[in-house]
């Protein structure tokens, strides 16, 4: 945890990369802030107050526990221009939350939820998936609550199995199996296309390449990639190809359209990396189903929609 003075260092340093009139927030992250004592809460908070006062800093967001949210804790974020708070749900199963030892119910995070909306904050919402008793249809029960409970954003994070901790204990004893990279990228596909449909944010998909588990530090197992996010918009992006290849039964040379025939597909410029694939997969797979079409891009095509030519 830094220091009050680092802390005030490391908004300098940032704020002298930021254009003058750009949107900025301060969030503390990382743990959970709201479990520390009020008066160390006050402190840290009374570090940003004067770059709000002065206009350079808009407001301040924060990730905490649902079991560590009052009427007091509110009352003073309230105070300081906090308005966002993100809760670690993970899930809301309570058989997972049991298993996990995770130490609240998901009557802990729908109290903390509401409380939390009263009061006019934004709300976000982090899940995993993957943890022990965790099954896809679990976890699309846990995104649906999400979205049911008003979160305005939400993050997606594939359990990792990290040396010294309860669940790597379990690992090592073979009471438990973390999701395969494939598992994992179907898996968050499947949650992500709920929250999409709801327009919830969903601010970030996968963790944080950081040095520990880029040099395997102390990661044991578990579905981490430096692109995971990519590996699922292209999973996605596979399945409209798929789907599309389907509806209008182009699979085989039968259809008025033929593969054949087809020359350009044409998608946004900022999704045609996830249309192409990660390493081109999505590229390789149509020119295994015959497709022998280039992409190109147009900016006026609708995100995540494409249109081929002939």
């Amino acid at each position: 945890m830094p220091a009050l003075s680092e802390v005030d260092k490391i908004i300098n340093q940032y704020l002298s990369t930021v254009e003058k009139g750009t949107y900025v927030q301060v969030a503390f992250f990382g743990g959970t802030f709201t479990g520390l004592d009020i008066e160390e809460q006050k402190a840290y908070l009374e570090v940003v107050k004067p770059y709000i006062a002065n206009g350079e800093i808009q407001s301040i967001r924060l990730s905490t526990r649902p079991d560590y949210i009052n009427n007091e804790i509110l009352d003073l974020l309230q105070q300081y221009k906090v308005t966002d708070i993100e809760l670690g749900a993970q899930s809301l199963d309570d058989e997972v939350l049991q298993y996990s030892e995770r130490g609240h119910t998901c009557e802990d995070v729908e109290r903390a939820s509401n409380l939390i909306k009263s009061y006019g904050f934004n709300l976000g919402l982090q899940m995993m998936i993957g943890l022990p008793k965790d099954t896809l249809q679990k976890s699309i029960h846990t995104a649906a609550k999400i979205i049911s409970l008003g979160a305005d954003s939400t993050r997606i994070y594939p359990t990792l199995v990290i040396d010294r901790t309860p669940l790597a204990t379990l690992y090592k004893q073979g009471k438990y199996k973390p999701l395969t990279i494939e598992c994992a990228v179907d898996w968050t596909k499947e949650v992500y296309k709920i929250f999409q449909k709801e327009d919830i944010a969903v601010l970030r998909v996968g963790l944080h390449p950081s040095i520990d588990l880029m040099n395997g530090k102390g990661y044991l197992a578990g579905p981490f990639h430096v692109s995971f996010f990519e590996l699922v918009l292209s999973a996605l992006w596979k399945e409209r190809f798929e789907q599309f290849l389907q509806e209008k039964d182009i699979s085989n040379n039968q259809g008025i359209t033929t593969k054949s025939n087809i020359k350009y597909i044409s998608v946004n410029p900022k999704d045609i990396n996830y249309a192409i694939g990660y390493k081109s997969s999505n590229l390789n797979w149509l020119r295994s189903q015959g497709w022998k079409a280039k992409f190109i891009q147009n900016k006026n095509i609708d995100r995540n929609t494409f249109e081929i030519f002939e």
